[in-house]
């Protein structure tokens, strides 16, 4: 299950990645606000790295809240693209709620993530 989380992670990641430097018009419109669809992918993000890497949960916050912040400065460099400060405070908090609701999970459920 674990190894399940680590390729849905990285598959997340890589989902993230295209979806920030393709141009606007060719990204796939879910209807919800952009805050929410952040919030969405982030949280999921964090949730299967948590759950993936339960042995290297600061790093996994760490390393995603730098992702985020990586993500947006480079934003600056992509033709139609733009970077916000608002948009890597909604990324990097949900990451760590990702994080964070793993952990409260693990503790209430504790077979359902024994591994």
């Amino acid at each position: 299950m674990q190894m399940i989380f680590r390729v849905v992670a990285w598959l997340l990641l890589i989902a993230i990645v295209a979806l920030s430097f393709v141009p606007a018009s060719d990204r796939p419109m879910t209807g919800a606000s952009s805050n929410l669809e952040h919030l969405a992918i982030y949280l999921a993000t964090g949730f299967a790295f948590a759950f993936g890497y339960s042995d290297r949960l600061m790093l996994m916050t760490g390393a995603l809240t730098l992702f985020s912040g990586l993500v947006e400065i480079v934003q600056i460099w992509a033709p139609g693209r733009h970077a916000r400060l608002g948009d890597f405070l909604i990324d990097a908090v949900a990451a760590g709620l990702g994080i964070a609701a793993f952990i409260v999970m693990k503790r209430i459920v504790p077979r359902v993530f024994a591994y």
